[in-house]
């Protein structure tokens, strides 16, 4: 079963504009959401969780409906954002004892085991101080209760809206590792949103990139690098071939370089790899 699947969606605003886009995340997978900031991730964030209300399009989560069967779907479907959201007063088991009254599946055992297991410094993943409160707790510290907190219902989908945005970098590698972590039983899937491009390119299965509130493309991560390449050239010589081709360029007065399509380059061109954050920015300097 597919863990979402999102058909002609579209969303506007007075200065935005979602339109017409299509994605599916399969089962198992993990899922790369990036573009810059204001691309539209997380406008497509919230309409995938039913926050805010679509113009047009449908949206399938676990293969029910997102709006009519929303409250159904809470109980499968873990969040974190890039603000928490729990209240600062609160404790590490305050925050157990009130989920416990929010999720007909939390699992206090599996909460503690979160938080406590790993409750001597230096230990673990998920070195959660018991009495402190949130409002005492660090960044990386708060993100780690929120994933503590996303997890302990047992959901099948979890969707991280820059989960990872201002984490150090020990921090964001704990939370990468725990989403790899997840996704080895195949009924789970993550969505992960993030303008860190390496994060992605290390757990991802795809890569979903947005530009100006469009899926520019959706592609298996290891199948970008076979699709697109990095050619070096003189402007004439680009000129002569099919713009298709070309969907990003830098000139400098030694020359241009230009992402291109593999498959519609002719023969005899000299095509170098390149790597996904500089085959993002390409592509968006050849849209502007």
């Amino acid at each position: 079963m597919n863990a979402i699947e999102i058909r002609d969606l579209s969303k506007s605003y007075k200065d935005f504009n979602l339109e017409h886009m299509n994605l599916t995340l399969p089962g198992g997978c993990i899922m790369g959401l990036v573009g810059e900031n204001g691309a539209g991730k997380s406008t497509t964030i919230k309409l995938i969780l039913n926050m805010i209300h679509r113009d047009g399009g449908s949206i399938s989560i676990l293969g029910r409906d997102n709006v009519t069967e929303m409250q159904s779907l809470k109980e499968d479907i873990g969040v974190v954002l890039d603000e928490v959201g729990l209240p600062e007063c609160l404790n590490r088991r305050q925050v157990g004892n009130i989920m416990a009254l929010t999720f007909k599946n939390w699992d206090s055992d599996y909460f503690e085991a979160l938080c406590v297991k790993l409750g001597v410094p230096d230990q673990g993943k998920f070195s959660l101080p018991n009495e402190k409160t949130i409002k005492e707790f660090s960044k990386g510290m708060k993100m780690k209760i929120g994933i503590a907190v996303a997890m302990s219902h047992h959901p099948k989908l979890l969707i991280l809206d820059e989960a990872t945005s201002g984490l150090d970098p020990v921090v964001r590698d704990d939370v990468l590792d725990f989403l790899n972590d997840f996704t080895r039983d195949e009924d789970h899937a993550v969505l992960v949103s993030s303008h860190i491009v390496s994060d992605l390119e290390k757990i991802c299965d795809y890569i979903a990139f947005m530009h100006q509130g469009q899926l520019v493309l959706c592609e298996e991560k290891d199948r970008l690098t076979e699709l697109y390449g990095l050619i070096r050239c003189s402007a004439e010589q680009l000129k002569e071939l099919n713009p298709q081709a070309v969907i990003g360029k830098r000139e400098s007065p030694y020359g241009v370089e230009a992402v291109v399509r593999r498959a519609e380059l002719p023969a005899g061109w000299e095509v170098s790899p390149i790597d996904i954050e500089e085959l993002f920015v390409m592509m968006v300097r050849g849209r502007a």
